[in-house]
């Protein structure tokens, strides 16, 4: 309850922030809500010269950018901002003021602050999952819905402690930006079937960064496409070791950490 509470405080600190700076928070949502539009323009573009992709019809794929895009801004509104932010909190001094508070140091770097427009976003993405389904005549069982649910929550969190391990880095090096910003570019590649991968890549982006896993999974179990629960186990599984590596990379900084601002 404890944490309910400061949580809720944060989200609510951070809507009123938003608010306050409505310009801003309508033309980001805009321009995500445009680069969404130009995703699914482009795939249209592609079915307009072939039928499938591998085994992928047209509108699998659309759900798979729908389920990508949803996973993507969902990560977004609750951690991108935060981890973002550490490199400038561990080198400012100002974490000093995060560690003496009576809370989970690591709750708080990454939750303190909410993107709400990515909340939005994430919805257009769920939108598209739907009117995919439908396109494709599917009936999906409470189970599916359920799994589905938390395989996307698995995925948002593989997103998270690979992004939280890339700006833990910040303990031992002077910025991290570059290192985040080119794992935010590998996002692309989570709404690409996986069928297109084939080899050293495949393995690569399923096994040492999983992008093949966080969408193609939670899409699969929608559209009948997986034939072992294989892939479940491995991106459930990824999910906690991913967890689990970062809370090690989080802890080693930590011990080393020394004030910067006295």
């Amino acid at each position: 309850m404890k944490y309910t509470s400061v949580y809720a405080a944060l989200a609510k600190n951070s809507l009123a922030r938003d608010m306050n700076f409505k310009t801003n928070f309508l033309f980001w949502l805009f321009v995500e809500l445009l680069w969404f539009g130009l995703q699914l323009a482009f795939n249209n573009v592609l079915y307009l010269h072939t039928d499938r992709i591998g085994s992928w019809t047209k509108y699998e794929v659309v759900l798979l950018i729908g389920a990508s895009h949803f996973i993507q801004q969902l990560f977004q509104a609750l951690f991108l901002v935060n981890c973002a932010q550490l490199s400038e909190l561990v080198h400012s001094g100002k974490l000093d003021f995060m560690l003496l508070l009576p809370v989970n140091t690591r709750f708080l770097v990454s939750c303190r602050q909410l993107d709400c427009s990515g909340f939005i976003s994430a919805a257009s993405g769920l939108a598209i999952v739907v009117y995919a389904v439908e396109q494709l005549h599917l009936q999906p069982t409470f189970m599916q819905v359920a799994g589905f649910v938390v395989l996307c929550g698995a995925a948002v969190v593989v997103h998270y402690s690979l992004m939280f391990i890339m700006a833990s880095v910040s303990f031992w090096t002077v910025r991290t930006q570059g290192l985040m910003m080119a794992y935010y570019n590998l996002f692309s590649i989570a709404r690409i079937p996986d069928v297109a991968f084939r080899g050293a890549s495949r393995v690569l982006f399923t096994l040492a960064i999983p992008m093949l896993l966080v969408a193609n999974v939670p899409a699969k179990l929608l559209a009948h496409k997986l034939t072992s629960p294989t892939e479940l186990v491995l991106l459930i599984s990824m999910s906690g070791l991913c967890f689990l590596l970062s809370q090690g990379v989080w802890a080693a900084g930590l011990r080393c950490y020394r004030s910067a601002s006295s």
